[in-house]
């Protein structure tokens, strides 16, 4: 363009400066006159300043003179003191350099660990950070551990008691491990205590979507029962969070669980529990996802949707960021003019002061988020509004987009804290892994493992740390996911997690490597004060602690490969009738052919054969041969996805049902099963959910295509079911239910003549009374089970004194008539391995050593009956190998090795009369089925080929 034809200067006008173009900016700029303009720019702002200070003194002459009352000076103080407060960003309380912690109480003795293997919790000094993150400088050290005054005062061998105390308490730990107490950060414990009543119930506060303002210390209960059982399993320190109902739920508190003068405190109150009374942090849980738009969603109201989740989140956001901007103008102003000179106070609200915090800083930020949306939309308001999130929780998906977690704003991305299993319950679980831990750490970030108890019972929140290792996550990792991790994103990573001088006295001594299956505490504790007067031990032979060379693939599961003939070397004990006098303790061969095993040991003569054959070849160097598993109970081929019932059979009501009628094959839930040795499974329809049993349970292979498929279904009316729960009593009573059976049965007695539906209620009620058919009752109160074995005697007394087959499923109180039920011929399937006590008819359910002589397991075998184990939840089913190893390690010596696989095998056909079709049903473990450090390498499913997981 000629520059000519440009737009004039205007250079003519009077006053103007002439105008130069700038290249960078692109138009054009006026030439400064710094110096004028300056000297006229301060002497405006001093000029304003005198009028604001003159007005307002004339303001409050203008008031004094009308009446009104001036602002209150000291109320202005006080503000002006809340705007320091305001602008202080907390940090992490030191724990080196204390004397004393500020939770010890005077009186309290000395204490001495002497001849312990210790974890300190972190690497040695002068790791690098590389080296210490693949597991480099970590170890066990033996020495002795001084507690004084709450504290770690001193780590060190051959300590000598002449120069400590003479009041020192002296506890021999006798080579045992020893940790840091184990850190929860994800619970309800106190806010949601067991057993769960309507009266005691405050986990959330459902009266608005939003409330930053609620806090869960306000109806924290300290003689919540579970504590005490929570305590047992080595945990001393709980972040207890509001529930996750609403998209801002509120104030969380870390809490340790000593209470009351028994515990070493001195008096029972949630106050006396904060885990640092000096509330250095301040802690805040929010919830995206399917939680808060199903519980305050509706026609008229947000949200109804994710989106209308971002906008509430959005919305708060913004009114929180508004009352802070307001503060920071406030707090200028006061100090340019002076407080007294205000007009007004600070503005303050309740409603916003928590999540105003939280906008500051001063707040670590918790957030219940599962999928991958979820997790996008959490880390764009991080950045929109300028926050950090200290974890997200749940955070099924986060394995798979570790990437959007390190854009969260503030640049440290926040941990994972995580269930090692616990999956399938809801479509935002559904596409969890048991390698999500070792995923976050392979790619830098941080898994924690956590209980939400009472969802998993936090008395076994370090078990998920010891599955999340089975899963891959190295050793040093996944004991750190519990301790020193945890600690670290709480803001304590200074007082807790670690076992170091300055560190509060929170100490755990293991009967056991703390990984390792069973692992019990023999003694906790908390602030230096031992926290269990006469602890139950289980002696258990010592061990040098855990060392997993391996570690498994995390694709292994889905590479597997299916082969007829396969060949195992190195198999060096079996545990399979027919086969097991083979093995003792030297490696054998197992060949399989055509799906089923055809020898097991030197197999010269099957070996040729078979490697002639192309067979897979799989070298093992501690193999271990099993049955395959079998899971009763759950809702297995009924049900997909827990919480859709477009993706399960339903719920039938009061409707006479058959599984068989209802089966769903395939599916993540039985693929899961068959990986995990469940090859088959016993269902039952339901009423409405878990433990409201009701009709005719099926018995099918899980690796079936379809219930049509050749022997899918191995029994289409394995038992008959009813239940007796708290689920089954929504709309009657104990009394008519068990009323109505006692009708039906006696009935069933009465009425001899051919029923025309043989797939009726009437026909099955038959079969009962005839001996044919075995009859499953739900029920897990004792009193209710007194109730059954009286309506048993009574109706067996109307037939002549023919015995009727009956078994008990759920059985948490079971332990209490043990011996009745042995000599009423009943046996029990426990819907868990250690039953907690959730509901009311559950309250009484033993909780196992430190705090119990045994567990339900061991009571009733020592009575005599036969125990089976099934599923509570349909997730466990990864879990079966665990808990048979779990009930053999603690049981001191009562159950065996081969005992214990009879708890999910063999028992469960002998309880319901049917036989064990081995053929085919087989595991193959590389170590042994009882250590943690096991892994399965191959299921045979009973059909003509078997599952490789691995092979050379």
């Amino acid at each position: 363009m000629d520059s000519k034809a440009e737009l004039p200067t205007y250079t003519d006008n009077a006053g103007t400066m002439p105008l130069s173009r700038n290249p960078a900016l692109g138009f054009p700029v006026r030439p400064r006159r710094t110096a004028l303009r300056r000297s006229r720019g301060i002497k405006f702002i001093t000029l304003a300043c005198l009028a604001l200070i003159v007005l307002s003194q004339w303001k409050q002459v203008w008031r004094a003179e009308r009446g009104e009352p001036k602002l209150a000076a000291a109320k202005l103080q006080e503000n002006l003191q809340t705007c320091a407060k305001l602008r202080t960003k907390p940090s992490d309380p030191i724990g080196l350099g204390r004397e004393r912690n500020a939770r010890y109480i005077d009186g309290h003795k000395p204490t001495l660990i002497r001849n312990a293997t210790i974890w300190v919790g972190e690497p040695v000094k002068g790791t690098s950070v590389s080296d210490a993150h693949a597991g480099k400088g970590w170890e066990w050290i033996h020495g002795d551990i001084f507690l004084e005054h709450g504290l770690i005062k001193q780590v060190y061998k051959g300590l000598s008691t002449e120069t400590l105390p003479e009041d020192t308490i002296v506890f021999d730990a006798a080579g045992k491990q020893v940790t840091t107490g184990i850190i929860d950060m994800h619970s309800h414990a106190g806010v949601g205590p067991l057993p769960s009543l309507r009266g005691n119930e405050d986990t959330n506060e459902m009266g608005d979507d939003i409330t930053p303002w609620a806090r869960s210390i306000d109806s924290f209960k300290p003689l919540d029962s579970q504590i005490q059982t929570i305590k047992s399993g080595g945990v001393t320190t709980s972040l207890v969070l509001p529930g996750s109902g609403n998209n801002i739920g509120g104030e969380a508190f870390v809490f340790k669980f000593a209470v009351g003068k028994p515990d070493g405190r001195e008096e029972i109150a949630a106050v006396d529990m904060l885990a640092d009374p000096d509330r250095n942090w301040r802690y805040m849980k929010m919830a995206c996802g399917e939680n808060a738009k199903r519980v305050h969603g509706a026609i008229d109201k947000v949200p109804t949707s994710r989106m209308g989740e971002s906008y509430a989140f959005r919305r708060a956001f913004e009114s929180a960021r508004s009352l802070v901007q307001k503060q920071d103008d406030w707090c200028d102003k006061a100090t340019a003019i002076g407080v007294e000179n205000m007009e007004e106070y600070l503005p303050e609200t309740l409603q916003w002061e928590t999540l105003a915090a939280a906008m500051r800083g001063q707040v670590h930020i918790n957030v219940h988020c599962y999928t991958v949306a979820d997790l996008e939309a959490m880390v764009d308001h991080t950045n929109e509004f300028q926050f950090a999130v200290r974890a997200f929780h749940h955070a099924h998906e986060t394995y798979l987009v570790p990437d959007i977690l390190k854009r969260v704003w503030g640049g440290r991305a926040p941990s994972s804290a995580l269930f090692a299993d616990n999956m399938y319950y809801k479509a935002e679980a559904y596409l969890g892994s048991v390698y999500a831990g070792k995923h976050l750490y392979d790619a830098g970030l941080t898994p924690i493992y956590v209980s939400d108890n009472p969802v998993l019972n936090a008395q076994h929140v370090l078990f998920e740390a010891a599955k999340a290792h089975h899963w891959g996550l190295p050793y040093h990792a996944a004991l750190s996911s519990v301790t020193s991790a945890p600690a670290e994103e709480l803001g304590m990573g200074q007082r807790l997690g670690k076992i170091k001088p300055g560190y509060d006295a929170d100490i755990v001594v293991w009967d056991s490597d703390p990984l390792s299956i069973g692992a019990t505490p023999v003694q906790v504790w908390i602030d230096g004060t031992a926290q269990f007067e006469n602890p139950f031990v289980l002696e258990k032979p010592l061990k040098t602690p855990i060392i997993k060379q391996e570690v498994p693939s995390a694709e292994t599961l889905e590479t597997a490969i299916e082969s007829s003939n396969v060949v195992f070397t190195g198999v060096t004990n079996v545990w399979i009738p027919g086969f097991d006098t083979v093995a003792k303790g030297e490696p054998v061969n197992v060949v399989v052919k055509d799906g089923e095993i055809s020898c097991v040991g030197p197999c010269v003569s099957q070996l040729d054969n078979a490697k002639l054959s192309n067979a897979t070849v799989v070298d093992l160097k501690d193999g271990h041969l099993t049955k395959a598993f079998t899971a009763f109970g759950g809702s297995l081929g009924l049900n997909e996805i827990d919480a859709e019932k477009e993706a399960s059979n339903g719920n039938s009501g009061d409707k006479f049902t058959r599984a068989v009628d209802g089966l769903q094959m395939q599916g993540i839930k039985l693929a899961a099963a068959l990986t995990s040795g469940v090859t088959r499974s016993m269902s039952a329809p339901v009423r409405s959910g878990p433990g409201s049993e009701h009709g005719v349970s099926v018995g099918f292979l899980t690796n079936s295509h379809t219930s049509l498929d050749p022997g899918a279904v191995f029994s289409e009316e394995l038992a008959l079911h009813y239940s007796f729960g708290l689920s089954a009593r929504d709309k009657t009573s104990y009394a008519a239910l068990f009323g109505d059976l006692r009708s039906k049965l006696l009935k069933a007695i009465k009425d001899k003549s051919e029923v025309f539906n043989s797939f009726s209620e009437e026909a099955y009620l038959q079969r009962v009374v005839n001996g044919d058919l075995t009859l499953v009752a739900s029920v897990d109160s004792a009193d209710g089970i007194a109730t059954l074995l009286r309506v048993k005697s009574q109706v067996e007394k109307a037939n002549d004194g023919k015995p009727l087959r009956v078994a008990i499923f759920g059985g948490a109180e079971a332990f209490i008539l043990a011996d009745a039920l042995a000599a009423a011929k009943v046996d029990v399937i426990l819907s868990a391995f250690q039953p907690l006590g959730l509901n009311w008819d559950q309250r009484r359910a033993l909780t196992g050593a430190p705090l119990t002589n045994g567990t339900a397991i061991t009571r009733l075998v020592e009575a005599g009956v036969t125990v089976a184990v099934g599923l509570g939840e349909d997730w466990q089913v990864r879990d079966f190998g665990f808990g048979a190893a779990a009930a053999h390690i603690n049981s001191d010596g009562l159950i065996s090795e081969r005992e214990a696989l009879e708890l999910v095998s063999g028992n469960l056909y002998k309880i319901l009369g049917i036989e064990e079709d081995i053929k085919g049903h087989f595991i193959v473990h590389q170590g042994s089925p009882m250590d943690i450090t096991s892994t399965i390498v191959a299921v045979g499913g009973g059909k003509k080929s078997v599952s490789v997981f691995a092979s050379s």
